[in-house]
């Protein structure tokens, strides 16, 4: 069989896991010829996250630095799959479509697919300040790296495990989506962008407009315009080589 690694940040979403991990269609991607694994990466939750996560059948991993880079530079780490899917643990991605993305994945030949929100119907799911500012950074990162993507901060990506090795993502928090997306496509690996359903979000957002924004300006900017380097032996990013810090269970 396929194997399948679906890691999934969560900061403080202990209410929200049961409808997430209800939404991962085990069984039908079973039948499709996929052995799926839920990577769970705590994110230094103060509530029981990483407890909940647990007793619903999830791998978790205790990443202790807060940010979303951080958390999905651990859940990488232990990830087991040939192919690794990603989404928020907020109710808002539609993990429920992965038999249909995965198809697509496998029979347009694509090592990394990212998903578009910004589309008509998803935008009552939406804060119109986040909807336009989602926009106005998609725009700049389109003209600066010249891939043609129209949603660069969306945060759900299927790609070949093996193209993680091959990347120079450095951000440790939100910044890392966009970052994961233009680190891929400058590379040559062969890519694709899909629309999604994006749903409501559940529980307490977790995002700092005005900070993330300016942190994903700055980055866009950094990236674009930096020395490629920073890896370490083997040609393996220096941040992505293997740590003792990060706990899985």
């Amino acid at each position: 069989m396929n194997t399948l690694s679906i890691v999934i940040p969560a900061l403080n979403e202990a209410s929200n896991l049961p409808a997430v991990m209800g939404t991962v269609p085990v069984a039908e991607l079973a039948a499709a010829g996929w052995r799926t694994e839920v990577v769970v990466v705590d994110n230094a939750s103060t509530d029981d996250t990483a407890a909940v996560a647990h007793a619903l059948g999830a791998r978790v991993v205790h990443q202790p630095e807060r940010g979303y880079g951080n958390a999905y530079l651990a859940g990488f780490d232990v990830a087991t799959g040939d192919v690794i899917a990603t989404g928020d643990a907020d109710c808002t991605y539609p993990f429920d479509a992965l038999p249909d993305l995965l198809r697509t994945l496998v029979d347009q030949d694509v090592e990394f697919m990212t998903t578009d929100r910004l589309h008509r119907t998803n935008r009552r799911a939406m804060k119109a300040s986040h909807f336009v500012a989602n926009h106005a950074l998609s725009a700049l990162s389109r003209t600066l790296f010249r891939n043609g993507l129209r949603d660069s901060q969306s945060g759900m990506w299927i790609f070949r495990r093996y193209i993680w090795d091959g990347l120079d993502v450095r951000s440790a928090g939100m910044a890392f989506s966009q970052e994961i997306k233009n680190a891929a496509t400058t590379a040559g690996y062969r890519f694709m962008e899909v629309p999604i359903e994006y749903r409501t979000r559940g529980g307490e957002v977790k995002l700092n407009a005005l900070p993330d924004g300016m942190a994903n300006l700055r980055q866009l900017f950094n990236h674009r315009f930096r020395r490629q380097g920073g890896r370490g032996e083997a040609g393996i990013p220096a941040q992505k080589q293997r740590s003792e810090r990060y706990e899985a269970v």
